[in-house]
């Protein structure tokens, strides 16, 4: 006797995103466009930095309906993307946040020196060496070399405080987070946070700091990270009204 054994029928994969170039008033964006079973509409997000776009559209969205949202969003993208420079104006004369003050830039014309922040008449001046071409990547040098030795020295000092080793830091460029923290202990921080004011430079430590020992976001993270840092709600409040700004300075 022989029985037929129902056999489960294969999921089906997702499909891949689609990825296009889009026109916004002459400003052609990187858009990835991706469907979903759980989506009910559609949602239009601007990558941090504002350097690409994407998209959520329902599965099966024909893509007639994907066009006609693009074109009635023309004018929110334009005002949105405004606020991004595309321009970093990193050039003799331009300007450049460090520690939250606007610095101007003064490329000193000689191939040889250090970059350095220094008042001159009272004004924050980045004076920087090299080849006119490379201020961008010896002003990147310089921000990465001046996060490491702040963020080395506010995460050293918080971990203390809480009793928790920290087993390395680094740094990076992420655009989707400000830092991170493993289960191992490995702390990793983006050095563009080097260009916010000191206190939001704080806060991102303590924060990472305090997944040490609480490796989520609960009440108890919270209360952690506020005891390290006392003045969390309003870096918090700054990270979200500037960084997007600060991810949106290309340095090549």
């Amino acid at each position: 006797m022989f029985s037929l054994l129902k056999t489960r029928p294969k999921a089906r994969k997702p499909a891949p995103p689609e990825t296009r170039t889009l026109d916004v008033a002459g400003r052609l964006m990187p858009l990835t466009i991706k469907q979903h079973d759980r989506a009910t509409r559609i949602t239009l997000r601007i990558e941090p930095g504002g350097r690409a776009l994407k998209m959520t559209v329902p599965k099966g969205l024909a893509a007639r309906e994907v066009d006609a949202f693009l074109d009635r969003h023309q004018g929110w993208l334009l005002t949105k993307l405004a606020k991004f420079s595309t321009d970093a104006c990193l050039r003799d004369g331009g300007e450049i946040l460090f520690r939250g003050l606007s610095h101007r830039i003064q490329h000193t014309g000689s191939l040889r020196g250090l970059t350095e922040a220094v008042s001159i008449d009272g004004r924050p001046v980045l004076r920087v060496s090299g080849m006119e071409e490379h201020v961008g990547r010896r002003i990147a040098a310089f921000l990465k070399k001046e996060a490491r030795a702040e963020l080395v020295k506010l995460a050293t000092m918080h971990a203390a405080t809480i009793r928790a080793p920290i087993r390395s830091i680094s740094m990076k460029d992420t655009r989707s987070r400000w830092g991170s923290c493993s289960s191992e202990g490995n702390l990793s921080f983006s050095w563009r946070i080097v260009m916010a004011p000191p206190s939001v430079i704080d806060y991102l430590a303590a924060h990472e700091v305090a997944h040490l020992r609480e490796m989520n976001h609960g009440p108890r993270f919270w209360a952690l990270c506020k005891k390290l840092c006392p003045g969390m709600e309003e870096a918090k409040s700054w990270l979200k009204r500037h960084g997007s700004q600060l991810h949106a300075i290309d340095f090549d």
